[in-house]
């Protein structure tokens, strides 16, 4: 098995509602054997009939026997998530191996973790962690008065006395936030999930209150933006050829077309799958997954979402 690319078939084993649209699965080898281990925080990649979606691992990740996700339906959506929601147990389905972009930095003092929505789900793994290897971690989740929030009793379970706060609506929610990140000693890692607005804002209040972005940590689920813009040219530094990238065009489906193969998973610039070393040229990026430090470089990117002016080398 590799790192890149659907690799495992898995079973259905298990599927239960834990609230009005967020669906548990329960993944097993098709063999009954174990499957890899995995770092708190990581993620794996699903067929979901005909798509590909990205989801958090939130099982224990020291020799599963299983993986267990939580999916949030979304009907709006790319249909991933309805697939799953209706997909019967026993169903086969192909998963990438895990992959771990959002995990808590090992050497930090203590984390605190801040999710709204289906935000909740990588630090169901996080809190499994820290039982194991003895984090010192503080959640807080807001959601809306009245609504029911998935795995609750799971998350004041594993986080034990006063380690697991909800805040109903945004008022409660601000006045917890600004006490939490006022309140945590130096050397403390902030880690945030949930939909694109709610992370801005937390991120924003971080910085200033004087927290600095390098412990600031986030990881997004949301669509990236839709390939679009102005035209550009690819050039393969390798071979030399040249792939004209239209402006209703992806620069991952205009290397597929041209003949190129590349791994993808997600094509959202979520699981960063598609990650590409060693370009050249004025780079624009709309993936969730590069830091800015690597954005800043000029010399990766993800072609599934990401564009460019002019031209654009490649190292292929």
């Amino acid at each position: 098995m590799t790192g890149r690319g659907l690799t495992m078939p898995l079973r259905i084993a298990h599927a239960a509602d834990v609230s009005p649209d967020v669906r548990v699965i329960v993944l097993r080898a098709c063999d009954g054997n174990g499957l890899p281990s995995f770092a708190a925080g990581s993620h794996v990649a699903l067929s979901c009939g005909g798509r590909v979606n990205a989801y958090s691992l939130t099982n224990d990740g020291h020799n599963p026997d299983h993986y267990a996700i939580s999916v949030g339906r979304r009907d709006g959506g790319r249909g991933g998530s309805v697939w799953l929601h209706n997909v019967p147990v026993g169903t086969v389905v192909d998963c990438s191996a895990p992959r771990c972009d959002f995990g808590p930095v090992r050497i930090a003092r203590r984390h605190l973790l801040v999710s709204a929505g289906i935000g909740l789900t990588p630090f169901l793994s996080y809190l499994r962690a820290a039982r194991r290897w003895g984090y010192a971690m503080q959640m807080l989740h807001v959601a809306p008065d009245g609504a029911i929030v998935p795995h609750l009793e799971d998350l004041h379970c594993l986080a034990g006395p006063g380690g697991f706060q909800l805040a109903r609506g945004r008022g409660a929610f601000v006045a917890a936030l600004d006490i939490a990140l006022r309140e945590q000693p130096m050397g403390t890692h902030l880690y945030v999930c949930g939909p694109a607005g709610f992370m801005d804002d937390v991120l924003a209040r971080a910085q200033a209150a004087g927290w600095p972005q390098a412990r600031c940590h986030i990881e997004r689920f949301g669509a990236a933006p839709m390939a679009g813009g102005q035209a550009f040219t690819a050039v393969l530094a390798r071979s030399g050829r040249v792939v004209e990238v239209a402006a209703d065009t992806s620069l991952l489906d205009a290397l597929e077309q041209a003949g190129v193969s590349w791994p993808a998973l997600c094509r959202n610039g979520v699981c960063g799958e598609c990650r590409m070393e060693g370009a050249a040229g004025e780079i624009t990026h709309h993936d969730f997954v590069l830091t800015e430090a690597e954005r800043a470089s000029g010399t990766c990117l993800l072609p599934c979402v990401s564009r460019a002016t002019g031209r654009l080398e490649l190292d292929l």
